[in-house]
């Protein structure tokens, strides 16, 4: 699908600018195609472009020396990855790659600081992107530092909707653990009714009792 004003007007991010902006926006964006397990960029890659995922989902992750995957966001359409480095001038701190199918739109950074930061409704915008991932950082922190494997799991599964439906291979490489862990660890919840089996997946049925692990 080619780039246009009509799409650019869809992304919330730009949706109060005014026809003549999104002319000179168009002007300065490109769309990328990607397929599912492209890399979008490589850790210590030069910041080039401002990036916002327009289709699909993007995963940032860093690999440790024993060559483990650990993964440290996930993105979906209208958000913007890794705008800190193209900010502050400095490489990428992390890779990342789609984990479907998809598509970004990449700024040119220059003509966009010149043409749009003086618009108030931009700055907030991207001082509500940043903000936001600075939350999410604490929260992984938080999820993978102070807390042990049976709060980590308890929390997570308590704080996304879509956990228990998650392949316990991918939910179980999101938590840092082996998917052993993982699978000892619903079974546990699981006797002490906590959680219950439904076909192939679990469901929540005491959440108060989840909590209590890790509050």
């Amino acid at each position: 699908m080619m780039l246009s004003i009509d799409l650019l007007k869809k992304i919330s991010f730009f949706e109060n600018l005014q026809e003549q902006e999104l002319k000179l926006l168009l002007s300065i964006t490109r769309k990328r195609e990607f397929r599912a397990g492209e890399i979008l960029f490589y850790e210590k890659e030069e910041a080039k472009f401002l990036t916002l995922v327009f289709e699909g989902t993007v995963k940032i992750y860093k690999v440790d020396p024993k060559n483990n995957e650990i993964i440290l966001h996930r993105f979906i359409p209208n958000q913007f990855v890794a705008e800190m480095a193209i900010f502050e001038g400095i490489s990428y701190p992390a890779s990342a790659a789609f984990e479907s199918d998809g598509s970004v739109l990449e700024i040119n950074f220059d003509k966009f600081k010149e043409h749009f930061f003086s618009n108030p409704k931009i700055t907030l915008e991207l001082f509500k992107s940043l903000t936001h991932k600075i939350k999410y950082l604490d929260n992984v922190i938080a999820l993978n530092v102070m807390l042990d494997s049976t709060a980590r799991v308890a929390k997570y599964i308590c704080e996304n909707d879509d956990a228990l439906t998650m392949k316990n291979n991918k939910l179980a490489k999101y938590l840092h653990i082996t998917p052993e862990t993982l699978s000892r660890t619903f079974k546990k919840f699981a006797k002490l009714g906590f959680i219950e089996k439904e076909g192939s997946h679990y469901s929540i049925v005491n959440k108060n009792a989840l909590e209590i692990l890790f509050e």
